[in-house]
């Protein structure tokens, strides 16, 4: 349930070789260093299985590798091997592997992974060949993103997205495939009748939702609201975490437009603090995009429209009507509970956002299969321009090539957006669930 923090990462290791080759006998030695190179990155727990250099060890290891539930296997070659090896090790368990050829003129090594690349890429098996010294930087800055991707891509399949209510009229964008989305990015949609909901708030008790409204109103810098609008938006909360937990949900798409907007904005800035991501309008793929970046990095994730450019900064202000986690705004003290724009009622969290690099994503269901559309910018310190939680970001290409750009690519107007560089683990999780993925250049 929920993200969970960021990301972890569970690697099977092997080293390969064939026994009369030069290097074979460095194997174990091989096998220890990766080892400590692997195990030394922040979120990986590392499961090895061994010297692979005869079929029985490679079945032997893949054994180990389901027990674990590895996220992907790397296989560091000490010397040519046989490229069965690494295959009949990945029969045992199926997941994607991580070809680390090592430089040596006699070894083999890299002409061992070229021919287990062309084998599994002829079987339709997701690879990616790393060519480094095993003690090297570069090699875990090449390996690692892979690695991510494989990781994300296992929770996604085993994701499920609720969706309470419908998607907005006239919003085709946010209408999920659900067969597409399924088969290449994994997550089942749970769906919920919004009188689900109500039946949830309506049994909790007064006093629970009372208590949740005292803590949230101390944690944020004014209230302009009705008590009695927070008290019941405190309600909501507790009856979507319930059906979370109970549901075993891991985000959530909501569609509060128009009936519940003020209802559940506040509760969507919560969960969004316990790691399930929230999207509204019920738009199951923003939910998705959100629950990637969320898994990525760590933290609450904006969702946000692509609003309006502002030209003399270069910037793009994105923003929606303030369903933000409290985490995500630029001061905690700037943070108001007020009621929502348009219907002027209930209750959202308003707040400038904070600066820094972000990612922002825009997953979209088309006629050919699922589409990621992916912005890299930084986001400027920004007054309250618009009613929610503004994020204005510039970006490294002029204001009015992006715009262009969305509608050439046939993206939609939601766009969710994290903090931080995660452009490598998108690209990689792309290709691994045979997505395409556009970027400006």
């Amino acid at each position: 349930m929920g993200s969970s923090g960021r990301l972890q990462v569970r690697l099977g290791l092997i080293a390969v070789a064939s026994p009369l080759e030069v290097g074979a006998e460095w194997a174990p030695e091989l096998l220890r260093a990766a080892g400590t190179a692997l195990a030394s990155a922040q979120g990986v727990h590392l499961v090895t299985g061994g010297v692979v250099d005869r079929a029985a060890a490679a079945r032997e290891a893949g054994v180990v590798f389901r027990r674990e539930a590895v996220d992907a296997v790397v296989a560091v070659a000490a010397s040519w091997f046989e490229d069965y090896l690494v295959a009949d090790a990945l029969e045992e368990w199926h997941v994607p592997a991580i070809l680390w050829a090592v430089p040596g003129m006699e070894t083999g090594s890299l002409c061992g992974q070229q021919q287990a690349a062309f084998l599994l890429s002829q079987l339709g098996w997701p690879c990616r060949l790393v060519f480094a010294p095993v003690r090297s930087a570069v090699a875990l800055t090449e390996l690692l993103p892979y690695a991510r991707a494989a990781a994300l891509w296992q929770r996604l399949r085993r994701a499920r997205i609720g969706l309470i209510g419908h998607r907005v009229l006239g919003m085709t964008e946010t209408a999920a495939d659900e067969l597409s989305l399924r088969r290449q990015l994994g997550p089942r949609v749970i769906h919920l009748d919004v009188s689900e909901l109500a039946a949830e708030a309506g049994k909790v008790p007064e006093e629970d939702a009372c208590r949740v409204w005292e803590k949230a109103r101390a944690e944020v810098g004014s209230v302009r609201c009705h008590e009695q609008d927070g008290i019941e938006s405190c309600r909501m909360f507790l009856a979507l975490q319930e059906l979370v937990q109970r549901l075993e949900l891991s985000a959530l798409a909501v569609g509060c437009y128009p009936h519940l907007m003020g209802k559940v904005c506040v509760a969507a800035s919560m969960l969004g603090e316990q790691g399930v991501p929230v999207a509204c309008e019920g738009d199951v793929n923003g939910a998705v995009a959100m629950l990637v970046l969320a898994l990525l990095s760590g933290e609450p994730v904006h969702n946000t429209d692509m609003l309006d450019p502002l030209p003399e900064e270069n910037a793009i202000v994105f923003s929606h009507c303030g369903s933000g986690a409290f985490s995500l705004a630029s001061d905690r003290q700037e943070i108001v509970l007020a009621p929502v724009r348009l219907m002027r009622r209930g209750v959202c969290c308003l707040f400038p956002a904070r600066p820094g690099e972000v990612t922002l994503v825009n997953l979209v269901a088309g006629t050919g299969g699922y589409l990621f559309g992916v912005l890299h910018g930084e986001a400027l310190s920004t007054q309250m321009v618009f009613p929610g939680n503004p994020l204005k970001v510039r970006f490294g290409s002029p204001y009015e090539r992006i715009v262009e750009w969305v509608v050439q690519q046939g993206l939609g107007h939601h766009w969710m957006a994290a903090y931080g560089d995660h452009r490598a683990e998108l690209r990689f999780l792309a290709r691994l669930c045979g997505c395409r993925l556009v970027e400006i250049c």
